[in-house]
């Protein structure tokens, strides 16, 4: 079985972000194949959520544009089981705790390894939480990742101490959303974090150009691009996997550029 450290063992990854259900789950699945081939390097499954308080418009609109259409947990799980039969490359659920409370915290995390799924994101669970998934994680050979922010200075080397998988480097304040310019001193970060433990660092949250995530990948091991994808399902709805598809292959040039 594929694990998160395989994404990053050939050098700079690329990791694009799905919300599951827009426009509809069929669509999602011909994503998910098409920016596997395309060269994604590790695939985050947005599962909606009516409240998704780390999400900008962008991945809030795709939350409800996939609650209209029923889209459920259970629909998600058996989606990725019938894409697992043939992308191998690892893949993590973002999502938030109510929704995994809401199935069974025990019943959520068994099904997501047994499926082929190989960590969680929780974004709305600080880490000093992260007890609540921690242990049940680890009974099931899932990834819990840990999420470091430009205010998180302090904590940065506390949570790379007890980090999974890689750690996700948050490139902005505020929500998800693309940006024009990104400020935050990523080299800094990721220090911090290869100081305290040997880690994969990627960035996320503002990325939207190939220059951008070159620039990114210069200063860690991988760049995170969600609502840049998002707004591409939006605008070609269930014709989006080819264009989705050659914005992956864009980026993830750009990445490999950075080598």
């Amino acid at each position: 079985m594929t694990k998160i450290a395989d994404a990053f063992a050939t050098g700079k990854a690329f990791i694009p972000f799905l919300t599951c259900g827009d426009p509809d789950l069929e669509t999602t699945e011909k994503l998910i194949c098409a920016i596997a081939e395309a060269g994604a390097d590790l695939i985050e499954l947005g599962i909606p959520f009516s409240d998704p308080t780390a999400e900008g418009p962008v991945i809030q609109d795709a939350n409800l544009r996939a609650l209209s259409v029923g889209t459920t947990t259970d629909k998600i799980f058996d989606m990725v089981r019938r894409v697992r039969q043939t992308v191998s490359i690892p893949m993590v659920f973002m999502t938030y705790a109510n929704v995994i409370f809401s199935y069974g915290a025990d019943r959520f995390l068994k099904t997501a390894a047994e499926i082929g799924m190989n960590g969680i994101i929780v974004p709305d669970v600080p880490f000093e939480e992260k007890q609540e998934f921690e242990p049940l994680c680890q009974k099931y050979g899932l990834d819990q990742i840990s999420m470091i922010a430009p205010t998180s200075h302090d904590r940065i080397r506390a949570i790379a101490e007890q980090a999974n998988g890689f750690l996700y480097c948050v490139s902005s304040l505020g929500v998800t959303g693309t940006r024009t310019a990104i400020t935050t001193d990523i080299g800094a970060m990721v220090k911090l974090v290869k100081e305290v433990k040997d880690i994969p660092c990627a960035v996320g949250f503002g990325i939207s150009t190939p220059e951008q995530a070159e620039t990114m990948c210069r200063q860690a091991d991988g760049a995170i691009v969600g609502s840049a994808i998002v707004k591409l399902i939006a605008q070609y709805g269930r014709d989006s996997a080819q264009p989705v598809a050659d914005y992956v292959r864009t980026m993830k040039t750009a990445c490999r550029n950075a080598q």
